[in-house]
């Protein structure tokens, strides 16, 4: 049978407390039971003492059994609850407080053994009868009666207290405690039990939802209702970021699948369908070489889609520690990515106005990867500049980074298309339009070559202008 984690926790919490009152109950029971017996020893041990000078003073002048005394003794004993005692040196008794005047206890002998403990300065308690003085057994406290003019016993004095009176009196009090503390033990485990249940709500939300995700649902997310801010509330927090971010995965594969489809349903029917005109005859021998120079076109194409998959597949497995390892001389890596599309350039009638510093800026980064970011943005330049235009590249040095810059005067990209230019696949109406040679990666491959080493990419573009700026760490910081 399983046991959800707020039950394991309920069960662990309301044991804890369990154990812990049961502990404290113990050593409460023990201690307030010993309080409440030594408190009433301390009593009688007081009173015995005033009896006893009472006793004493009276046997100056008078005999133990003086009525007087004994009324004494009566009104001592409905005063606190203890009843006394006089005895003669033989043991038998003279006098008690007992209201009835031939009390039963009168004449009766004290068993010579106690007489001799007392004797012997050791003092006399323990829950006794006196060998039937008493008809029950009660706690029974003796002390000697001393002439102080000779020095000599002249008596003993008993001072008894009802022992049930006493163990009453305990449970009493200790039943006090175990009620209350019966309360706060539900109260406690009510509390831990909704309290738990509380906890693991979420937890079991993202399970639920981890099930959902297993089944291609990324929608699901766990609700924070309570805005919690301790280790629940931030776990929910980052399971809902993991979410957002699977989701997003989950629609650039789609996307991804739905655009390579695309790219290379286009050239794979141009190459099928000319190439099936060339068998059967339906495209005439003369214009053979037109539509096979198309079929290479378009083979040359999808092989550098291919290969910009590939690219872009080792771009991303590549970690950042690894790629900022390397150092380079940015300001040269930009001049041959120049060299390397002087006749795109040309063929455009394009001006090129080259902002560098002659000496080196060393940049920390991956050589080939960041030549591929420039060599992508300076093309992409040349494809959507004016014909008859220029092209603009700036390097600077700015704190402990590098920025470099491309522009180009051309088409004023929409705002709604520049939160997706960086994205796979994307293209302009006017690039996929004008611009076969394309497959919508070159930005992307950018973005994921930068994010790689950690830096930032921004565009702008208005009136015509558009400018891409990238950041690189120098070497020297």
């Amino acid at each position: 049978m399983k046991k959800s984690i707020y039950i394991r926790n309920f069960y662990t919490t309301a044991s804890i407390v369990f154990l812990s009152f049961l502990i404290l109950g113990s050593v409460f029971v023990t201690w307030s039971y010993r309080l409440v017996v030594s408190e009433k020893q301390k009593a009688m041990a007081y009173n015995l003492d005033e009896v006893a000078n009472l006793a004493v003073a009276f046997s100056e002048d008078s005999d133990l059994s003086d009525v007087r005394l004994r009324m004494f003794l009566t009104s001592i004993s409905h005063g606190t609850g203890f009843e006394v005692l006089l005895a003669y040196p033989d043991g038998t008794v003279a006098s008690t407080s007992d209201p009835r005047y031939f009390s039963p206890q009168l004449g009766k002998i004290v068993p010579g053994n106690i007489l001799s403990q007392i004797k012997s300065g050791k003092g006399f308690s323990q829950n006794t009868n006196l060998d039937g003085i008493y008809d029950e057994v009660r706690y029974v406290m003796g002390v000697a009666l001393v002439s102080p003019d000779y020095g000599k016993t002249i008596g003993y004095v008993f001072l008894s207290g009802d022992s049930t009176d006493t163990v009453h009196l305990w449970r009493q009090f200790a039943g006090v405690f175990l009620f209350v503390s019966a309360i706060v033990l539900l109260v406690v485990f009510i509390v831990s039990f909704i309290t738990t249940k509380k906890q693991a709500k979420p937890l079991n939300e993202m399970a639920l939802a981890a099930r959902r995700f297993a089944r291609g649902d990324f929608s699901t997310r766990v609700n924070n209702e309570d805005c919690r801010v301790d280790e629940i509330g931030e776990l929910t927090d980052a399971f809902n970021t993991m979410a957002d971010s699977l989701e997003r995965s989950e629609s650039l594969r789609r996307d991804f699948i739905a655009n390579v489809s695309h790219e290379l349903k286009t050239p794979m029917t141009v190459i099928s369908g000319f190439s099936d005109g060339i068998l059967d005859g339906t495209i005439p021998p003369e214009n053979e070489k037109k539509y096979l120079e198309v079929i290479s076109s378009e083979t040359k194409r999808l092989s550098r889609l291919v290969k910009t998959m590939l690219d872009m597949s080792r771009i991303q497995s590549a970690s950042a520690e690894s790629v900022l390892r390397g150092t380079f001389d940015i300001a040269e890596v930009i001049r041959l990515a120049l060299l390397s599309l002087g006749g795109k350039i040309d063929d455009k009638g394009l001006d090129v106005d080259a902002e560098l510093p002659e000496e080196a800026i060393v940049t920390r980064g991956d050589k080939d990867a960041i030549t591929q970011v420039v060599y992508n943005l300076i093309d992409n330049a040349v494809k959507f500049a004016e014909k008859g235009s220029a092209i603009r590249l700036a390097l600077w040095k700015q704190g402990h980074k590098a920025y470099v810059s491309v522009e180009n005067k051309g088409e004023t990209i929409p705002a709604e298309e520049m939160p997706l230019i960086f994205d796979r696949f994307h293209k302009t109406d006017r690039s996929r339009s004008e611009n076969r040679d394309g497959v919508g990666l070159g930005l992307y491959i950018v973005k994921t070559i930068l994010d790689n080493h950690n830096e930032d990419i921004f565009v702008t573009s208005s009136d015509g202008v558009t400018k891409f700026t990238f950041t690189l760490k120098l070497a020297a910081h």
